[in-house]
C-alpha cells in the first residue's frame, strides 16, 4: 500500500478506525525525513493491513502543533484510535519492523484500562460526574 497524505481534514477519520495507523511527520527540507521516506514506503508495501500516513508539517502546522512535534521526522503509531507511540528520529528498517510488531502485540483492553486509570488519577471527580 502506498502512503496516505494526512491533513487536518482527514486525520481524525483515518486514525479513529480499528487497526494500526503509522504517521510520519516530515518536511521536504528535512534531510533525515527525505532519507527515511524510502524505508517508510517499503514498509507500507510490506504491510498492506496497516495505514501508513504522512503529515507534511509545513502544509499542516496545526497537526504538528496538536501533537507537540518539535523535531522531524517523528514517527507516531495509532492503534484503534489511541496514540500508543511517538518518537522523533528516523528509524532504520529493522527498528520500524520491531515497532510494528510491538504495536500489533499490544493488548488494547489493557491500554484502555491504563488510560482510564491515568485520567482518574488526574481528575478523581471525573467518574462521579459520569
Amino acid at each position: 500500500m502506498a502512503t496516505v497524505a494526512l491533513t487536518a481534514a482527514n486525520f481524525d477519520e483515518v486514525t479513529s478506525k480499528d487497526g494500526i495507523v503509522l504517521v510520519d511527520f516530515w518536511a521536504s527540507w528535512c534531510g533525515p525525513c527525505v532519507s527515511f521516506a524510502p524505508t517508510y514506503e517499503r514498509s507500507s508495501e510490506k504491510h498492506p493491513e496497516i495505514t501508513f500516513g504522512k503529515i507534511d508539517t509545513e502544509a499542516e502546522p496545526a497537526l504538528a502543533q496538536k501533537f507537540d512535534i518539535r523535531s522531524i521526522p517523528t514517527i507516531m503509531a495509532v492503534r484503534d484510535g489511541i496514540v500508543v507511540f511517538s518518537q522523533p528520529g528516523a528509524l532504520p528498517a529493522s527498528a520500524l519492523e520491531s515497532l510494528i510488531e510491538k504495536v500489533a502485540e499490544l493488548d488494547m483492553d489493557e491500554v484502555r484500562e491504563q488510560l482510564a486509570a491515568q485520567r482518574k488519577a488526574k481528575d478523581p471527580t471525573a467518574a462521579a460526574r459520569g
